[in-house]
C-alpha cells in the first residue's frame, strides 16, 4: 500500500490507536494528494456475507482521538454503493471528541445480490471537521425569508 499524505495541517493532530490483532494493520490513508477522506479498511479474522438489506457492524481496527472542537465524520466510499449498493446506514456516522472506542463500520448492503466483505477491504472514508456550538436562543418569532416556512422541493429544484 502506497502512503500519501499530501498537505496537512502541522498543528492539528489525529491520534490514532491499533486495536487490530495484527501489529501491522497500516493506518488509514488518503487515495490522492488531495483526498478529503482517509481511507478505513475492514478489520476481520475471516470474510463477511451480508445479504441485500442486512446490516452488519464491520471493525476498523482503530481508535482515535479527535481533537477537542472537532469531530470525524465516517462517510460511505461512492464507488462501493453504486457498484455493490454497499453503503454505511447512519450515513454519516459522527466520532465525537471524547470517544474513545473502535471505530465501527455500520455497513448495509442495499443492492439486490449477496456482498462478500474481506479483511482490508477499504469500505469508508474517515473526514475531520471543525465543530462549532453555538449559543442557544429562545425567541418568540424567526425573521422572515422569501422561502419560509416551504418545505421539501419548494424551491422547485427537483
Amino acid at each position: 500500500m502506497t502512503k500519501i499524505q499530501g498537505d496537512c495541517n502541522p498543528e492539528l493532530e489525529l491520534r490514532f490507536k491499533r486495536v487490530a490483532k495484527d501489529p501491522n494493520w497500516p493506518l488509514p490513508e488518503y487515495g490522492s494528494a488531495e483526498a478529503s477522506g482517509m481511507d478505513l479498511r475492514a478489520d476481520l479474522d475471516e470474510p463477511v456475507s451480508l445479504a441485500p438489506g442486512e446490516i452488519k457492524l464491520i471493525p476498523s481496527g482503530w481508535s482515535i482521538a479527535v481533537p477537542k472542537g472537532y469531530e470525524a465524520q465516517v462517510r460511505p466510499r461512492s464507488g462501493l454503493a453504486l457498484r455493490q449498493g454497499l453503503t454505511i446506514i447512519n450515513t454519516p456516522g459522527t466520532i465525537d471528541s471524547d470517544y474513545r472506542g473502535e471505530m465501527g463500520l455500520a455497513m448495509i448492503n442495499l443492492g439486490k445480490n449477496e456482498v462478500v466483505i474481506n479483511r482490508g477491504d477499504r469500505l469508508a472514508q474517515l473526514i475531520i471537521n471543525k465543530v462549532e456550538r453555538p449559543k442557544l436562543v429562545l425567541i418568540e418569532e424567526l425573521d422572515q425569508t422569501a422561502r419560509g416556512s416551504g418545505g421539501f422541493g419548494s424551491t422547485g429544484v427537483g
